[in-house]
Parts: C-alpha cells; structure tokens; sequence
C-alpha cells in the first residue's frame, strides 16, 4: 500500500503502542517508527533516551496503571520496576503482533505538511535518510526527554547532574550529595543516595503533600475508586488521612503547601520521611547560588558538597515538527483535550497529559478516539464534523473542580474523571456514527 493512505505513528513506547494497537483494531493502515531497537520507550533502561535509574518502580499501581485488556500478572509487584515494565511492554506488543509495524532503529527527524499530505523523514543508524508521504501522523514520543536544567547565579566545582544522566546510586559513594528538587524522582534518588553517600542534602522550593505507597494495608491509589468524591470533600478527607499516617512534614523542615492537595501532583513515596526523621537526609532552602563546592541557600545557610543532582523535570520536546504546527502556546502545545490538532485534522499527539491516576487506560482512550475519529472522517463525516465542532469551541474543563497550579510542569495537567469522561464521551459519540454507518452500509448491499 502506498504511504499516502497510512498513517505515521512516531514512538513505540506505552502511548505508541495504544496507538498502534487501536489503529490495528480500527483497520487503518500506518508505519510506526522507533529509534531504539525495541518497544517499551522510557521503560526501556537499555533504550539510549531512557530517564529510568536502577531502582525506578512505578509511584502507581499496577491495577490502576496497565491497560484494562492487558492486566499485569499476579506474580509482578503492586509496584513494578522498570525490568518488570519493559517485559510488559514486549509482552503487550508480542500479544497483539505490534512489532511488524514498527522500524526500529530509525529515527523520525522532519515532518512537514504539504497540502493534506504530511512528508516524513526518517533517519536510520547508518545515518541515512528517507522521506514518505503520508496521511496523517501521530507523536507518541513521550513527555521526559528534554531535561529542565535550571541555571543558577556563580559556578559549581563539583560534579553537577541531571536526574536524566543518573542510573546507578554508585555515583554517590563517598560523596557530599545535594539532590534539587523534592518531586517524584529526587525523593526517590534522595532516597538512594542515603546508602552510599557521606551525606545527602535536599533542597527544597516549595511545600508538597507525601503519600505513602501504602494506607490501610492496600496501595494507596486503590482506594477511593468508584465514583469521584466532590474535590473539597476528597481534599478535606485525604488530607485528615495524611496527617493520621506520615504527621506534619514541616515539622522536618519541608515548607508548608502553600495550595490544597491535588492541585499539584504529590509525592508518591514511603521512605523520604522515614529517612528525613531518621537524619538521613536533611532538607534544605532553594538555591541562592554556587561558589566552587559550596552551595548558598537563600535563607543565607551554605555548605559543601562534592555532587549536585538537579531532579527538575523535563521540558516537552517535539523537535521533528515546526511549533506552528502544534499551536504551541507556553509551555504546551494548545490541542483539543490535550490529543487533536485545531490546525491539521490529520495531526494527533498520544501520551500529552500528566493525571494522579490516569494510568496507560488513560492513554489508550486517548488512541481509542482518534483511530474512531480517523475512521469517522471517511465512514461517519457527520459525526467526525461535529467533533472538529466541538475543538473549534470553547474547551471543557478537565480540572474536575481542583485549582491546579499555575506552573510550566501543570501546563497539561488534568484531573483523571473529567478527562477520562470526557474522552469516553466522544468515542461514544463516533462509535455510535460508524456502527449505525455500518448497518446502513450492510442494509444498502
């Protein structure tokens, strides 16, 4: 088949593989690319773009994360390691023969429209390029690629790192390690680093609210499912619940939230208090500035310190497509519900949504309704114009009702029920166009 009738799906990690797996389900043909030699992306530690470290696990469950028709094994932790999620991933693909639609080791380095056409450039490990015509294409390269490394005023003498280029906690040996940045990863690393440095400091800019992997003998996000609690009674209830089980963390030193559970994403961790209440890790104010290997903190406190790990995030990166395209607005690209391009019917990004909760299900929805949609544009073309409708007005509101922070990190946020329900909502819509096109098409023969 000619390219021109397919589709371009660029990423064969957790969000690639939705796509393609929903694509296959959809009959639309498309030619998948990967860089790496295997499926699974970030997962992937083997993976050169990996950001995974040796003791990466999932901060969700796996019976919230994995994809409703693929549930993980009894036999693999509440919470999987990365070794365990790349052979999931192998396993997802070898299942639903995924594999053969994807060029491995062959880089996507332009895409261009022209036209209702898209031109796609790849490029393979023997550095030789190729271009196809295609359809339509959809990015599914992942959120964690380009790292966020802040710059701060003076020099550092030390080695100074991004949580990006860190796998083993070796590095740390012997060391005078300063982690910057308490979210997810640097709690994590933090956590690490304690069983082989010297000493570990964390430095810290703002409050955060910390759960434990585990309440009530049950992994913490299991609880509470069904239908959502309004946000100010889940807020008042968790919040009461926190305080029963890991106390005030100001008390060690963290600043006070300054916001409301679940307007920012919080920490997922058993052990950063554990190991901050034992004087294992001491917590320390935002950077003021370097000074050879002492570190000013603005509070006007300095130390030492032989090794300077920033665990502060990751900037979106599609460097392959020209911003336009994408309707690029601050910090993220302005799609309808975080998938559809307003500007290019034929352009979808996968996996460009950050939710407590939302799991691969959520990302496979998100594949689900743009396969119906592809579909809907040459089965159901009234239905597929009342969804362009409905992106060319105003958009819904996916907060749930929480205030989410106004940061760069927060720019794709959402809550997880309205934007789950909304997505279902349209695939309901389309499914019911194509499968009522469907018995008219058969009562016609």
């Amino acid at each position: 088949m000619s390219t021109e009738n397919k589709y371009a799906v660029i990423g064969a990690g957790p969000s690639g593989l939705a796509g393609a797996r929903n694509l296959d389900l959809a009959g639309i043909e498309f030619d998948g690319f990967e860089s790496h030699d295997d499926v699974g992306g970030l997962w992937d530690i083997d993976n050169p773009h990996s950001t995974v470290y040796e003791s990466a696990h999932l901060i969700s469950s796996k019976s919230t994360t994995a994809f409703t028709e693929f549930p993980m094994a009894d036999s693999v932790a509440d919470y999987p390691s990365h070794v365990e999620l790349a052979a999931y991933f192998r396993d997802y693909a070898d299942a639903h023969d995924l594999r053969k639609k994807f060029s491995f080791g062959t880089t996507v380095v332009d895409v261009t429209p022209t036209g209702s056409i898209w031109t796609v450039t790849t490029r393979s490990r023997d550095g030789e390029t190729t271009s196809a015509a295609y359809r339509g294409v959809i990015i599914a390269n992942g959120t964690l690629s380009k790292p966020n490394m802040p710059t701060f005023p003076g020099e550092f003498s030390g080695e100074l790192l991004h949580t990006s280029e860190y796998r083993s906690a070796e590095i740390f040996r012997g060391k005078r390690v300063l982690v910057i940045g308490a979210g997810n990863s640097g709690c994590d690393i933090a956590v690490d680093a304690v069983h082989y440095a010297d000493s570990v400091d964390l430095s810290v800019r703002r409050g955060y609210y910390f759960v434990p992997k585990y309440l009530f003998g049950r992994p913490s996000d299991t609880l509470n499912q069904g239908k959502p609690l309004p946000p100010w009674i889940k807020q008042r209830l968790d919040t009461l619940v926190l305080k029963q089980f890991t106390g005030d963390p100001v008390r060690f030193g963290f600043p006070a939230p300054d916001y409301k559970i679940y307007e920012s994403h919080p920490v997922v961790n058993s052990l950063i208090l554990h190991h901050v209440g034992h004087g294992d890790v001491r917590v320390r104010a935002d950077i003021d500035g370097f000074d050879g290997d002492s570190v000013h903190f603005v509070d006007g406190s300095v130390s030492d310190y032989d090794l300077v790990l920033c665990a502060t995030g990751y900037h979106l990166d599609y460097p392959f497509i020209a911003r336009k395209h994408l309707d690029w607005a601050g910090a993220a690209p302005d799609l309808f519900l975080n998938v559809a391009s307003r500007r290019h019917d034929t352009l979808f990004v996968l996996g460009m949504v950050e939710a407590s909760g939302l799991g691969w299900q959520g990302r496979f929805e998100q594949a689900e309704m743009v396969a119906k949609l592809i579909k809907a544009r040459t089965d159901a073309p009234a239905a597929a114009r009342e969804f362009d409708a409905a992106a060319a007005g105003p958009p819904p509101d996916l907060s749930g009702g929480y205030r989410y922070l106004t940061l760069g990190r927060m720019a794709y946020y959402v809550n997880k029920d309205a934007y789950r329900a909304e997505i279902k909502r349209h695939i309901a819509l389309l499914d019911s166009a194509l499968t009522k096109d469907a018995v008219l098409t058969k009562g016609g023969q």
